[in-house]
């Protein structure tokens, strides 16, 4: 998993409630291989009408916001299941970072895992960040982990994050990754204990 400090990129606005994983990849994806690449996959049926052509007014196809690496939600974003694909797929395209009021909870589990950054905001904060990337589509916006910020033009928006999570992100490390370089210190709570 690729570590993640520091990302200043163009942010899409994709500002629906309830997007589900079938709708961020379809299920008929999910027989493919990630190492194979799903970019193409991603929000399928929203990119792309019934005959394969693009929908000019979904946000991934705007010009601005095609090559995003920051995508800016509104609630439960990724609810319906914990289909890794969709993970998989958003990385593929090149989001590095998704902001959001309220990711769903399982999925946001699944995305940390994988190296992608499910960062809550508070509401108005998200809907003035969408207002102002709707406005102003080429808006660079910069999320910081080690800040714990999100800055946009002149403003600066703090957010909450779990240490450890915060710690594997940095480090580039997943959970599992995380408690094997522990495994000394868990030998030796288990030898104190008389376990071992």
């Amino acid at each position: 998993m690729r570590a993640f400090t520091r990302l200043a990129a163009a942010a899409a606005a994709l500002p629906d409630a309830d997007i589900d994983t079938d709708r961020i990849i379809p299920a008929r994806f999910i027989d493919r291989r990630p190492q194979d690449g799903l970019a193409d996959c991603l929000f399928h049926d929203l990119r792309f009408d019934a005959d394969g052509r693009e929908r000019p007014d979904f946000a991934l196809n705007r010009p601005a916001w095609r090559q995003a690496g920051i995508l800016v939600t509104g609630p439960n974003f990724g609810c319906g299941s914990s289909r890794e694909h969709a993970i998989f797929a958003l990385l593929d395209w090149g989001i590095r970072v998704v902001v959001g009021p309220s990711p769903a909870e399982i999925f946001a589990n699944n995305a940390f895992e994988n190296g992608l950054p499910m960062v809550a905001l508070d509401r108005a904060a998200v809907d003035a960040l969408i207002a102002r990337l709707e406005a102003a589509p080429a808006t660079v916006v910069t999320v910081d982990l080690e800040r714990q910020a999100v800055d946009w033009d002149d403003r600066t928006v703090s957010f909450a994050i779990d240490p450890r999570r915060r710690r594997c992100l940095l480090a580039g490390i997943d959970t599992l990754a995380l408690t094997l370089g522990m495994t000394d210190r868990i030998a030796a709570f288990e030898a104190a204990r008389g376990d071992a």
